[in-house]
């Protein structure tokens, strides 16, 4: 059976670097930085963190907030910017043919830590009503669904930093299969508090401020690097049957042309080049593209010592390191790590990267790793490049690997 194309007809994002289409893509040709110093409750030390300076809270009813945590409230935001962009706000027509995939891995944060507080410090032993609706991982996808009537499947992935890039890849793949005409996909994350950024402090891999400018903290690839950043937002797509779009009239922004994931089955928390390789050509094997075809790859390299070295040498057998290969950056060095929606918004980065004919730069790399030799973009972003095919990979603990083409034209 003949598989169908997979349209995107809508972007949204929330990011550190911007709040719409506009403003990131602004960043990516600049190389703008939305890293800054924080500090959260009730511990005193200060971080490095990628920020969505804005309250959301307004948007919002009296009688939602108690529902809506601000990782939820990023989810339903970002979301309604793609579907606005798409030309569908109500999906009730579509029946079982429309679906969501969302993608999280600490669902309400602040809201969690909120009810501990309650229960360890004010020894309250009932939480507040609402407050398990605030919580759960599934909260943003439910949220999405409630409001713009999608009746098809409603799925929480939750693969760690692959969450939101296996949550684009599953739905795309429904799509193409014949499952579902159109479905909403992406990832939401707001994991800047107290408990999240404490725990991430235990793994030894956190990036503490750059003593001279906070907005330099992560360097991923570099010599000088000195760990990851966390960060907050959202980030989704609409994806569409082309035929359907086409049917429609609606804006095509590119296509969801190959997805690949596997798993290391190494370690819990240590990366395994071989598991990343399979992702890869298991990438481009759907696409039926050669690594030759791939102009551009955003790299998950968060800026730890290990796992940068790791996915180099993984990205070093697929592509290459010549002048002539696959050239490669990580904006985590602007944006820092959005957990599980991370991989939703370096797919959309890469794709407003070929729309717009910008490779996004590995801002404050500096001196190369060695150990890290690609074909690097560099610290400064690159213009006037013209991609057909550009792929974004993610790598999350526990070895889920996830690798998304996006591609000009459906191929």
């Amino acid at each position: 059976m003949k598989k169908e194309a997979v349209a995107i007809t809508g972007v949204g994002v929330l990011s550190p670097i911007g709040l719409d289409v506009e403003g990131v893509v602004d960043a990516l040709r600049t190389a703008r930085s939305g890293i800054d110093r924080i500090t959260t409750p009730p511990t005193p030390r200060e971080f490095a963190a990628g920020v969505v300076k804005q309250d959301f809270a307004d948007a919002f009813t009296r009688l939602e907030l108690p529902f809506l945590d601000r990782c939820q409230q990023l989810a339903i935001v970002s979301a309604r910017q793609a579907l606005l962009e798409a030309g569908i706000e109500d999906f009730s027509d579509f029946g079982q043919r429309a679906g969501l995939y969302y993608g999280n891995v600490n669902g309400g944060a602040a809201a969690t830590l909120e009810w501990s507080r309650q229960l360890l410090v004010e020894g309250k032993q009932a939480a507040r009503p609402f407050a398990a609706m605030a919580i759960m991982s599934n909260a943003g996808a439910a949220q999405i669904a409630i409001r713009h009537k999608i009746f098809g499947p409603v799925v929480t992935h939750a693969s760690a930093c692959g969450s939101s890039g296996v949550a684009l890849g599953e739905a795309a793949r429904a799509i193409a299969d014949g499952y579902l005409d159109v479905a909403v996909a992406g990832g939401a994350e707001a994991p800047l508090t107290a408990g999240v950024l404490g725990v991430f402090s235990g793994t030894r891999a956190m990036s503490g401020p750059d003593g001279d400018d906070v907005s330099r903290t992560c360097k991923p690839f570099s010599r000088d690097r000195t760990g990851l950043v966390l960060g907050e937002g959202a980030a989704f797509v609409v994806l569409e049957a082309a035929s359907h779009a086409e049917r429609r009239g609606a804006t095509i922004h590119g296509y969801l042309t190959g997805y690949g994931i596997s798993s290391d089955a190494h370690h819990i928390g240590m990366p395994a080049a071989e598991g990343q390789v399979r992702s890869l050509q298991a990438a481009l094997d759907h696409a039926r593209l050669q690594p030759r075809d791939i102009g551009y790859l955003n790299a998950h390299a968060t800026a730890t010592d290990g796992g940068d070295v790791i996915e180099s040498a993984a990205i070093r057998a697929v592509f290459g390191d010549g002048d002539d290969a696959t050239r490669v950056s990580s904006t985590k060095a602007v944006h820092g790590h959005l957990l599980g929606a991370t991989s939703a918004l370096e797919f959309v980065i890469t794709l407003l990267s070929m729309r717009n004919r910008v490779l996004p730069a590995s801002a404050h790399m500096g001196e190369m790793d060695p150990r890290c030799k690609l074909n690097h973009v560099g610290p400064v972003p690159l213009r006037d490049v013209e991609l057909d095919h550009a792929l974004s990979f993610s790598c999350g603990f526990g070895g889920t690997n996830v690798a998304l083409i996006v591609s000009r034209n459906p191929g």
